[in-house]
C-alpha cells in the first residue's frame, strides 16, 4: 500500500529527494524526461509545472505518480491523476492551463522567440491539485523550452510592401525554404518559422492581416495575390535559398492561401505536392467538408496523387508544434467581444500535434531535400 512520505522518511538517514530533467534546455518539439530519485518506496508524489507566458499569465499542470520499489519514478510512467492520466511522457507540458484566478479566454502563443519558456517543475509530497493551496516542495528543477536553436538568424522584413520575419539556419547554405502563413487571428506569429529554421529551413513568417505596418483597415485583408507572390519570390531569390526548393505551410485560412498561391500567382515550383491536416472542429466550421472540396478539385485536375491527407478525430482546429497546450476556446485577437471555439480534447489533440509535426518534417525532408 502507498505510504505518506512523512511516515517513512528520516532526515538523518535518508538522502533528500532529487528531481532531474534531461535535457534541461531543448527545443519545444523535443521530449524532456523528468525523474524523481531517493524517495520512500511506493510513496505518492505530485509533479507541479508552472511557467509564465510572454504576457505574464501563469500556466500550470499537475501529475500524480507513485514511486516504485527503488524509490524512483519517471514521466514515462503512468500518471494516476492530476491534469492528465496514463503514460504521457510530455503530458506535463501539453496539459498546462491558465492558473485559477487568472484572465479568461487565453491561448498560449510565443511572442518573443528569442527567449525561452522557463518551466519550473516542483516535486510535491502526496497527490495534490490546484484546489489545495499549501504544498510541501521536496525538490525542484527548471527546464528551458526554446522555439529557436543557437545560431539561427532572425531578420525583420519591412520592405517593398512586405511585412514579416525571416529566419535563416546557421551556416552558409543554401537551404530549402518555407513560406509560413497563419490564419485570421492576424498579426505576425514567428514561432513555427523559427522552429523550422532550427530544422534547417529558411523560413519567412508573413503578416497579411491585422498588423500595424500593413495598409488599410486593420480588420480586413488589404493585400492581394501580388503580395503573396512577392513573398514567395523573396525567398526564391535569396542567396541562401535553393531556388527550386521552396514550400508553403499554412494554418487555418493560411491553408487556403497555400493552395491559392501556386495556382493564382504564376510562381514556378519544381514540383507540386499537397499535405493536409484534417481535424474535426466543434463549433467553428466544417473542416471535413472544406478538405474534401480540396481533394475533389485536385482529382478533377488529375493531381490527386500529389495529396497526402491526415485525419485526427478528437483533435481541434489548431494543429501547432508538438507539446503545445491546447485551447478549446479563446478570446479573438481581432475583437475582445468574440470568443473563438477551436474544439478538441486535450490528450487526442496532443497526440495529433505530435504525429502531424513528425509527418510534416518527414514530408519536407522527402520533397525539399531529397
Amino acid at each position: 500500500s502507498l505510504k505518506p512520505l512523512e511516515s517513512v522518511s528520516d532526515s538523518n538517514t535518508r538522502p533528500a529527494p532529487v528531481l532531474t530533467a534531461a535535457p534541461v534546455r531543448a527545443l519545444v518539439d523535443e521530449q524532456v524526461s523528468i525523474r524523481g530519485h531517493f524517495l520512500p518506496l511506493h510513496c505518492p508524489v505530485t509533479l507541479h509545472a508552472r511557467m509564465h507566458s510572454d504576457e505574464g499569465d501563469l500556466w500550470e499542470s499537475f501529475a500524480h505518480y507513485n514511486a516504485d520499489e527503488r524509490g524512483t519514478f519517471i514521466t514515462r510512467d503512468p500518471s494516476v491523476g492530476g491534469s492528465y492520466l496514463g503514460c504521457e511522457p510530455m503530458g506535463l507540458f501539453w496539459s498546462m492551463q491558465p492558473a485559477p484566478g487568472g484572465r479568461e479566454g487565453l491561448r498560449l502563443r510565443k511572442k518573443s522567440v528569442e527567449s525561452p519558456y522557463t518551466v519550473h517543475v516542483s516535486l510535491l509530497e502526496g497527490h495534490v491539485s490546484t484546489s489545495e493551496g499549501q504544498w510541501s516542495e521536496l525538490a525542484a528543477v527548471t527546464v528551458e523550452r526554446w522555439y529557436i536553436a543557437p545560431g539561427v538568424k532572425r531578420i525583420e522584413i519591412n520592405q517593398n510592401g512586405l511585412v514579416g520575419t525571416l529566419f535563416i539556419p546557421p551556416g552558409p547554405g543554401p537551404f530549402p525554404a518555407m513560406l509560413d502563413l497563419w490564419g485570421m487571428g492576424g498579426g505576425l506569429q514567428e514561432y513555427r518559422s523559427s522552429l523550422l529554421a532550427s530544422k534547417g529551413y529558411v523560413s519567412f513568417s508573413l503578416a497579411y492581416f491585422g498588423h500595424k505596418d500593413l495598409p488599410g483597415p486593420p480588420n480586413c485583408i488589404n493585400v492581394g495575390d501580388s503580395y503573396f507572390k512577392a513573398a514567395f519570390l523573396l525567398l526564391q531569390d535569396h542567396p541562401q535559398v535553393v531556388s527550386d526548393r521552396v514550400g508553403i505551410i499554412g494554418l487555418s485560412f493560411g491553408c487556403y492561401l497555400t493552395l491559392r498561391i501556386p495556382t493564382k500567382t504564376g510562381v514556378k515550383v519544381r514540383h507540386e505536392a499537397y499535405f493536409i491536416n484534417l481535424s474535426n472542429v466543434f463549433g467553428t466550421f466544417n473542416s471535413w467538408f472544406l478538405d474534401h472540396q480540396i481533394e475533389e478539385r485536385l482529382r478533377s485536375a488529375g493531381k490527386s496523387h500529389l495529396l497526402t491527407r491526415l485525419s485526427y478525430p478528437g483533435a481541434g482546429h489548431l494543429i501547432e508544434p508538438p507539446y503545445s497546450p491546447s485551447a478549446r476556446t479563446s478570446i479573438s485577437d481581432v475583437s475582445a467581444a468574440v470568443i473563438t471555439m477551436w474544439g478538441g480534447h486535450p490528450a487526442l489533440h496532443a497526440a495529433a500535434q505530435e504525429d502531424a509535426w513528425k509527418k510534416i518534417l518527414d514530408y519536407l525532408e522527402k520533397n525539399l531535400r531529397s
